[in-house]
């Protein structure tokens, strides 16, 4: 006698019935949920069904919509916010350099010889600049040669 290993069913055999109860489930779900069959039996229940795909559609793209504007409005406010910050940079900056102009020039008074004598004899006063007239500023303005710049610049 010889022995032989038993053949059991492979796993074709258990995917074809595996299949034929997956089809047959299917077509239940098919059928309990066809709209042709819920459009015959249930009309307002269908034109329910068509308006709330809609206002979920319609919703969908208002908040794509609204994300991009956010989005956007963030970009801005933060471009802004760099620019502010830039401001006050050179904001402190200036004060900074206004106090050493201050400083060095409260010094220079405190130390009277470094100062020169003067009275209202010695200052000097310059006549006032002649007044122009429009026709002359106007050629001026002519004699000024305009160009376009080149894009980008």
């Amino acid at each position: 006698m010889v022995a032989s290993p038993l053949k059991q069913p492979g796993p074709r055999g258990s995917r074809a019935a595996s299949a034929r109860r997956l089809g047959g489930s299917l077509s239940l779900i098919e059928g309990a949920l066809s709209a042709r069959r819920v459009v015959r039996q249930a009309p307002w229940l269908a034109g329910l069904h068509r308006f709330a795909d809609g206002a979920l559609i319609g919703l969908g793209l208002s908040m794509l919509g609204l994300s991009a504007l956010t989005l956007h409005w963030q970009n801005q406010w933060s471009s802004n916010f760099r620019g502010l910050e830039s401001t006050q940079i050179l904001e402190r900056r200036l004060q900074e350099s206004a106090a050493v102009l201050e400083q060095h020039h409260l010094g220079v008074v405190r130390k009277p010889g470094l100062l020169v004598p003067t009275s209202s004899d010695q200052l000097v006063h310059l006549p006032p600049p002649p007044a122009t007239t429009a026709s002359a500023m106007r050629l001026e303005l002519d004699a000024l040669r305009w160009t376009q710049s080149v894009s980008g610049y």
